[in-house]
């Protein structure tokens, strides 16, 4: 293909490419179908990964944040 078939392909289509195949085309999926989506950042924004989180020493989780304390010992 083209660029300008590219650029006027069905939207509902997409290309794969999978190693070790040649590329093909495929439906697209619908992710909102799919049984865990719920755990989606698309579908609550509470469950969008915060990066800050884990780049500031200083935050303090909140009281109703679940976290996990792992605790290590290194020896000199």
């Amino acid at each position: 293909m083209t660029e300008d078939e590219i650029a006027v392909m069905d939207g509902g289509k997409c290309i794969l490419q999978i190693r070790g195949a040649r590329p093909f085309f495929s439906d697209k999926y619908d992710i909102t179908k799919h049984k865990n989506y719920r755990y989606l950042a698309d579908e609550n924004e509470k469950n969008r990964y915060k990066v800050e989180k884990e780049l500031n020493p200083q935050y303090t989780p909140k009281p109703e944040e679940e976290v996990e304390v792992i605790h290590v010992e290194l020896s000199e």
